[in-house]
């Protein structure tokens, strides 16, 4: 079973003396965190807020634009699905040009020193419906099957045949969660999302340069709405403000409660401060001994694996195997606590056996699947290092808390 925790933290940086206060919300199962999301006490976020923005320049061998969401802040803009962007000032007749305002969201956070990504696709996100401007489909996430599918089916065919403008004027995705929630609890977010998206539709005309139209919901909750909840237990945090906030939105399947043993933080019951702290260091220390090197790059993320103090006397051979594997289960595991994205690059121990190999990369690929972020094993080169993709969505860990300085 999983828990989720909200709490405020000090962080020590691994490298300096420097104490990084922040709130903290982590993903806790079988008894270590696996997700967490910091968000430091001086810091606004800005990923998935809808702005009106200003198109500074469109560069034509890049197929995308920039665009301004404040004085200053650029954002990315692709442009090969820009489809049915709103626009609320136009400066000429072509497609989109600089001058131009629209409506866009911020739907990655800037990382290093890249831009932050803005996409004119606007998404409404709910608990268990993600309802979407640009792409007008309307589908069922693939994680769903069996009888539950047909269900969500048959009430996406309802949904269509109530609602004119869907898959006309936006899509809509149901989500996994929505495959333990009743039918009117879908269909009453459909309305909430669905009146939010004609509000914004109606009054952005009316709305000045750099207005935010819509503003992401606290990062906590947008994690917790975001949690597969099929063994969700409860909720804790011990901040009575969060858990005011939380409360109105408790489910049967799960419970929220307020921690207030004043003796024992909750931060520590759940060794939470150390467990963070371990993930921004670079070693990676196994049961086995062995241990993991994580060392981020400008262009991608480099994970070594080495014997360290593993002295089994078994064969070298399966020796090395049990090494693998469980670095293998560790990685996957480091990539969503860490959040590593893009390309990931494994150095794992040499097997010099193809059968073994396989079983290994097997078993990586079933365990990157499990993965709620994209993430792929992309091929083995003939180095024998392991290519892994994982998609970009928010910083990295150290990013979050601006450890990382590139």
């Amino acid at each position: 079973m999983k828990k989720l925790l909200i709490t405020n933290l000090q962080l020590q940086h691994p490298s300096a003396q420097q104490k990084i206060r922040c709130q903290a919300c982590a993903l806790y199962e079988n008894g270590r965190i696996t997700d967490v999301s910091l968000n430091p006490s001086d810091t606004e976020r800005i990923l998935n807020n809808i702005y009106i923005a200003r198109v500074k320049n469109v560069v034509a061998n890049l197929n995308a634009a920039f665009v301004e969401i404040a004085q200053g802040t650029l954002c990315y803009l692709p442009l090969e699905n820009l489809k049915h962007p709103i626009f609320t000032s136009k400066a000429s007749s072509k497609p989109i040009a600089a001058g131009d305002e629209l409506v866009v969201q911020v739907v990655k956070e800037a990382v290093k020193t890249k831009d932050a990504v803005a996409s004119a696709n606007l998404s409404f996100p709910g608990e268990y419906l993600v309802l979407t401007s640009d792409n007008l489909k309307a589908g069922i996430s693939s994680k769903v099957s069996g009888e539950q599918r047909r269900r969500l089916q048959e009430l996406l065919k309802n949904l269509c045949e109530r609602e004119p403008e869907l898959c006309r004027s936006f899509g809509l995705i149901i989500r996994t969660n929505a495959a333990q929630a009743k039918e009117d609890e879908i269909v009453a977010e459909f309305d909430h999302l669905k009146t939010a998206y004609d509000n914004l539709r109606t009054h952005a005309a009316s709305r000045t340069l750099y207005s935010c139209l819509y503003r992401e919901r606290p990062f906590y909750l947008k994690m917790l709405l975001d949690t597969d909840k099929a063994d969700l237990e409860e909720v804790i945090t011990d901040d009575p403000a969060v858990f005011q906030e939380l409360k109105h939105i408790a489910s049967a399947s799960y419970s929220i409660r307020l921690y207030e043993d004043k003796l024992l933080p909750l931060a520590g019951l759940y060794h939470l401060t150390g467990q963070i702290e371990a993930a921004l260091k670079p070693r990676v220390w196994l049961k086995s001994g062995a241990n993991l090197v994580i060392q981020p790059t400008e262009a991608l993320t480099v994970i070594d694996v080495n014997s360290g103090k593993n002295t089994s006397k078994q064969d070298k051979k399966q020796n090395h195997y049990a090494i693998n594997l469980e670095a293998a289960r560790e990685i996957a595991l480091q990539l969503r606590l860490r959040n590593l994205s893009g390309i990931i690059i494994v150095d794992f121990i040499d097997l010099y056996d193809e059968a073994l190999e396989a079983e290994l990369l097997n078993e990586l690929r079933a365990l990157l699947k499990k993965d709620p972020v994209p993430a792929k094993l992309v091929d083995i080169t003939k180095l024998g290092l392991v290519e892994i993709t994982r998609k970009k969505q928010q910083k990295p860990l150290a990013e979050q808390i601006g450890l990382v300085k590139m």
